[in-house]
């Protein structure tokens, strides 16, 4: 049942195959006319999140900023920092210094933004200032005359117990004899006017020249005076002991008024009490080890032979400045490229000593940008940190606790960890992680601290409204952009062209693009293009020709698909018509690019119980989306055409010459045309291609990539040859969605192509088919002679043929 009328009630009107941008409509002759600006385009929601999340400072209200790449989301954080961090205080300088009390453990002094340089070369300056001071004062002759004095006087009291013991040691026969320098003397016996050794008194009582009494009572004096020999010895180590003592007071004594006036000199410029405390401690220390400071020769030093630094000897009263506020104004905004574990949270660096050793100290101590951004804001991001060692654990314990522990971190166990563990710091930091939308919902789902320390998501658009106020806000980017990368002017023309290419890539007349990388993008190669021409503004024409040469060069693989399709390698018909065979159409994207390719459908019915079997499904090339709308499919069927009867049927449907896979719903209509076509045994038009989602209702559904596919199979189509009856079946809610490729929209309003809009299964297979689909009269029947009519007529006979094989089967049984 041939209607005339039905291919042009269906037709999409000729205004809606594209959106066009009217130059004149824009107010302006070339981008020169306008005023550039840095305000932020078409993310209110994403810049008030962000303008919360940085205004709020309480504890968990850091930023996750999601968002397509391109958008702005980078750019948009660095606007509004810029805007605020001036505003803020200036954070303190963190310094760590030795702790006397335990080495292990540094401390840490903060300072106001600018003194920990200051500080540290105070410091500096007062080691020097000893170093040449301290010597002068030790060679004074005052100090070279009291030092005299104490040594003489301590060594007189000692030459007089010796003397006096040897009078005694003289009157009872014995003398001193020095036998090794150095050393205490030996007690020996005078025999003869000889020194004798006790040890050889024994030979003289042999050969007669002593009595064994004589001889046992020069042993018993022996051992009194060697007895009190050592008491006198003893003594004279105590006054050795107490001429060191005195020395040592001395140092102190002539010293300390030198150092205690350099340290309350710095005390005068550091209103703090850490500094003080570690200050009084430099002093006590300094004058405990005054031996460093007694030649200008014990200052660290290096040679060229050396094969590792020396250590400095006055290391321990250096001052170790991690974080220096001097040249900062406000708050600190530190964007980290590559936050590994190190560069974030710092680390104790270790150096390879002249022993050979790994050695390490508080000067080691390395600030990571984390720590920098203290009192300001870290920007990372999110994707990277969180495939860093370590990283993701670490930061969020930091912002749970805002206290950060500075360590060595080695995640491969290559070295022992540092034994120092530096004092904890307490930071209060704003960290405004960048990543996408999938990524957020993973850590969202998964990680029960996420929530807790990123509090605000500033989620960017990808799209704006399509108004007036936007096609100036767009023309303001284009000369923003245009004035930075110091391009051509863009004419009107020019301009309306990269607009229209803005409301192609948002997929939707009523919206453009925000994805402002790409308009750059663009923007740099249309100004390349009139500059190779001389060109003094950049018009419609180049811009045009950037957008073709930018698709042109990553079109290779749908050129390949073109090539076999026209070879008749992939079989695709355009021309006559066929029982069961319908040209879908999907999209192909390689990432940078996606286009539409058809695709033949076929679809094969007989007797039986199986239903519908999805082959691809079958063979493990189906997605669940796909499989999701073969058994709508199988329910639409059911609900149409199995009310008063079974449905006994066995039916196939396959993507022919499709190997690497099939998923989503969008051929789920087409699949229900080559079915109803196999039933009713009505050849559908291969010159009209199909897309659209079905729901069991029979209701044609919104699909995406609707431009592409009509282009694709225009392109196939162009290749064979326009007949002028082709064409291809959409959803008519799609409409809204068409921003057709300019050749394809003055291709269908002459008449050469032809584009169909739908809303059911049944307004679709008229077209295909040339018969009238058919509705149910009163009685519950279809219209002879209709679609519907047929389809049921063959259900009917499959169901009586599966009942009489039954009844026949069962008689020879």
């Amino acid at each position: 049942m041939k209607d005339i009328n039905v291919l042009k009630r269906f037709e999409v009107p000729k205004e809606k195959l594209r959106w066009r941008c009217d130059p004149a409509r824009l107010g302006f002759k070339t981008t020169d006319e306008l005023t550039a600006s840095t305000k932020i385009v078409g993310q209110r929601r994403a810049v008030e999140a962000l303008k919360m999340g940085l205004e709020i400072e309480s504890l968990g209200y850091n930023i996750f900023v999601t968002g397509p790449v391109g958008t702005g989301r980078t750019a948009t954080v660095k606007h509004l920092l810029a805007e605020i961090e001036k505003d803020k205080k200036t954070p303190d300088d963190k310094c760590y210094v030795n702790n006397f009390k335990n080495p292990d453990m540094p401390r840490l002094i903060r300072l106001p933004a600018g003194k920990g340089k200051r500080f540290q070369k105070d410091m500096n300056n007062l080691i020097d200032y000893l170093v040449k001071n301290i010597p002068l004062i030790l060679e004074s002759e005052r100090y070279q005359k009291q030092k005299t004095e104490i040594v003489e006087g301590f060594k007189e009291q000692g030459s007089a117990k010796v003397r006096e013991f040897e009078k005694k040691v003289a009157q009872a026969g014995f003398t001193l004899v020095q036998t090794v320098p150095f050393a205490r003397p030996e007690l020996v016996f005078v025999l003869e006017k000889t020194p004798v050794k006790i040890a050889d008194l024994a030979a003289a009582v042999e050969e007669k020249k002593l009595s064994k009494e004589e001889y046992e009572k020069i042993k018993q004096k022996y051992l009194a005076l060697t007895e009190e020999l050592s008491a006198i010895f003893n003594e004279i180590k105590e006054f050795e002991k107490r001429a060191r003592e005195a020395l040592v007071n001395l140092d102190q004594d002539m010293i300390k008024p030198l150092v205690a006036e350099r340290i309350s000199e710095i005390q005068k410029h550091y209103k703090n009490e850490k500094v003080n405390e570690y200050l009084s401690e430099v002093e006590t220390s300094i004058l405990e080890n005054l031996d460093l400071f007694r030649s200008p020769e014990a200052q660290s030093s290096t040679t060229p032979t050396s094969p590792a630094p020396v250590i400095d000897p006055f290391l321990e009263y250096r001052v170790n400045v991690i974080v220096d506020n001097s040249d900062a104004k406000g708050a600190p905004v530190i964007f980290e490229t590559a936050p590994s574990y190190k560069n974030l949270f710092g680390t104790i660096e270790r150096v390879w000593d002249r022993s050979g050793q790994w050695r390490t100290d508080f000067t080691k101590i390395k600030a990571g940008s984390l720590l920098r951004a203290d009192g300001g804001y870290l920007v990372i991001e999110a994707r990277d940190a969180l495939i860093e060692p370590g990283v993701w654990p670490a930061l969020k314990r930091t912002l749970r606790d805002r206290v950060m522990d500075i360590q060595s971190y080695d995640p491969y166990s290559f070295l022992a960890l540092s034994a120092l563990k530096p004092e904890p710091i307490e930071i209060s930091v704003k960290v405004i992680m960048i990543g996408d939308a999938y990524l957020y919902s993973l850590l969202y789902v998964y990680d029960e601290d996420f929530a807790k320390v990123f509090k605000i998501r500033a989620d960017f658009d990808w799209t704006m409204n399509l108004n007036d106020e936007a096609l100036l806000q767009y023309s303001t980017v284009i000369k923003t952009i245009a004035e930075k990368e110091k391009l051509r002017p863009f004419d009107q023309s020019g301009v309306a062209a990269v607009i229209e290419y803005g409301v192609r890539l948002a997929g939707r007349k009523n919206k453009i693009s925000t994805r402002f990388n790409i308009i750059a993008d663009i923007l740099k190669e249309a100004n390349y293009l009139a500059g190779k021409e001389n060109a003094k503004v950049v018009t419609q024409k180049y811009v045009d020709e950037a957008i073709e040469k930018r698709i042109d060069r990553v079109r290779l693989i749908e050129e390949k698909i073109q090539e076999m399709i026209e070879q008749g390698l992939i079989l695709i018909d355009t021309e006559g018509s066929v029982i069961g065979q319908v040209n879908g159409l999907s999209v192909y994207d390689t990432g940078e690019y996606s286009f539409g390719r058809p695709s033949r459908i076929t679809a094969k019915t007989a007797v039986g119980t199986q239903g519908i079997i999805n082959i691809e499904r079958e063979a493990q090339l189906s997605g669940r989306i796909h499989d999701k709308g073969v058994l709508i499919l199988s329910g639409y069927l059911r609900d149409k055409y199995a009310q008063d009867k079974p449905l006994v049927m066995s039916g196939s449907i396959c993507f022919e010459q499709s190997y690497e896979g099939v998923e989503g719903d969008s051929a789920s209509s087409t699949e229900i045309y080559a079915l109803l076509s196999s039933l009713a045994e009505l050849p559908i038009r291969q010159d009209i291609a199909v897309t659209g989602s079905v729901n069991q209702k029979g209701e044609i559904q919104p699909i995406g990539g609707v431009n592409q596919k009509i282009e694709g199979f225009y392109d196939v189509c162009k290749a064979k040859g326009l007949t002028g009856k082709q064409g291809v079946i959409i959803p008519k809610q799609n409409i809204e969605d068409l921003m057709l490729r300019k050749d394809v929209a003055k291709a269908i309003e002459q008449g050469k192509f032809h584009l169909y809009a739908v809303e059911t299964i049944d307004q679709g297979i008229e077209i295909l088919t040339g018969v009238k689909a058919g509705e149910k009269n009163k009685d519950g029947e279809y219209p002879p002679g209709t679609v519907n009519y047929l389809v049921n007529k063959k259900l009917v006979q499959l169901a009586e043929n599966w009942k009489r094989f039954r009844a026949e089967a069962k008689e020879e049984s």
